[in-house]
């Protein structure tokens, strides 16, 4: 359970940027590189985060109460994201866009776990 609920967070991740790129009609193979600079600071700041949140605890995941949990951790991933992602393209930190994407991703990472706590209760 705990690696199809990890499968599930790359995922979730994933159609985050995806969407967030397409928003702004940059969804082709010439953003290639700006996407995994965006997706994989993020999947790395969210794994070191998530499980300080105990968002892979079997007392937690389970649990809709604890539907905070993934929202509040991804709004600290996201800055974290964000820096590594100047670094990455050697380009400034907006924090504007540091906000933007840790509103996006904790909506996103909110309705995967949420969707998860129903699957979770069906099996």
């Amino acid at each position: 359970m705990r690696k199809i609920l990890i499968l599930g967070d790359i995922i979730a991740m994933l159609l985050i940027t995806l969407i967030g790129f397409a928003t702004h009609r940059e969804l082709n193979t010439s953003f290639t590189i700006r996407m995994s600079a965006l997706f994989f600071p993020l999947l790395i700041a969210w794994f070191l985060l998530a499980p300080w949140f105990g968002l892979f605890q079997q007392e937690i995941t389970p649990n809709p109460k604890h539907l905070w949990r993934p929202a509040l951790a991804m709004i600290f991933a996201a800055p974290l994201a964000v820096v590594l992602r100047g670094f990455i393209l050697n380009t400034t930190i907006i924090p504007i866009f540091a906000v933007a994407l840790g509103a996006t991703s904790a909506l996103g990472m909110i309705v995967w776990r949420a969707f998860w706590y129903w699957i979770s209760k069906r099996i």
